[in-house]
């Protein structure tokens, strides 16, 4: 999943333009077409209304690959690019100006160090993205952390799969998590997510690169947060189950409403009982408790 306002940031002075790819396209595969325009050259998106923006140095980027992706997906969905120049600008003063401080159910205040709020929050979170998901701007990001104020973390071992900012590592460690371990396929997620750990003060959470699949755990788990997408989570469905202890929690989302019996079918295979299920324009978030 990625949905945000911001990804990246520009830094090398030498270019006097950017190449800006304009996409149109289907918000489910939004996610998939950054990665891949990011392949061609491409490393700062910003959203619009009617999909995204990609934003090159100059002309540095593949454009035989830019128009192979183009080609691969408008078979699948409707797509449209459009490719100009524009001038170069203060990209994060832009993002600054335009990115909100987000509230969630009056609990929790997820904002960016900028930002300057009067009213204390329960839990506040800050959070300097990157090229990393999860500013709690996203509607799953919302569900997930709303659904986690519901779930005693109290000295429990967590999870965070597909870490991203690290954003729900950080409401674990506030809820009072014994020790979170968090993980991320992504090299600028796994940099972001464990700045924005040392930010919240947040000395219990460790991060690292890979996936789950890949990587070696001690210990079985009390609670796992996994906000990625329908397909992820259905591939590792079992490997999440095989490292939560019975009677313990599944914290799921990243997927549409749509999409629900399909990760409850799937959950079911793995002795995985759905006990909670919550929706916001039209996303969904899912809680798993483990038979014993």
């Amino acid at each position: 999943m990625i949905n945000r306002k911001l990804i990246g940031t520009f830094v090398d002075q030498t270019f006097m333009h950017y190449t800006r790819l304009q996409v149109v396209c289907d918000p489910e595969f939004s996610e998939i077409l950054m990665a891949e325009i990011a392949e061609a050259g491409f490393d700062t998106f910003m959203e619009t209304d009617k999909g995204f923006e990609a934003f090159s140095e100059g002309d540095k980027f593949n454009a035989d690959l830019v128009n192979d992706i183009k080609t691969k997906y408008k078979r699948v969905s409707p797509l449209l690019f459009f490719q100009d120049k524009v001038q170069k600008q203060n990209w994060n003063e832009e993002w600054e100006k335009n990115v909100e401080p987000i509230f969630v159910e009056d609990q929790c205040l997820v904002r960016a160090e900028f930002h300057k709020i009067d009213k204390k929050y329960p839990y506040e979170i800050i959070i300097t993205p990157k090229m990393s998901f999860g500013t709690g701007h996203h509607q799953t990001t919302y569900l997930m952390l709303k659904n986690q104020m519901r779930i005693n973390h109290q000295d429990k071992m967590v999870m965070d799969a597909g870490c991203g900012t690290a954003i729900l590592s950080i409401m674990a460690s506030q809820l009072g998590a014994k020790r979170v371990e968090a993980f991320d396929i992504d090299e600028w997620s796994v940099i972001n997510g464990k700045e924005n750990a040392e930010i919240n003060h947040c000395d219990n959470i460790h991060i690292q690169q890979g996936k789950i699949s890949d990587l070696n755990f001690q210990d079985k788990f009390d609670i796992i947060l996994a906000n990625i997408n329908r397909n992820i989570l259905l591939d590792e469905m079992n490997n999440y189950s095989k490292v939560l202890l019975s009677g313990s929690h599944l914290l799921l989302s990243g997927f549409y409403e749509k999409e629900i019996s399909d990760l409850v079918s799937a959950a079911q295979k793995f002795r995985l009982r759905e006990i909670n299920r919550d929706n916001r324009e039209s996303w969904a978030c899912l809680l798993f408790q483990k038979n014993k």
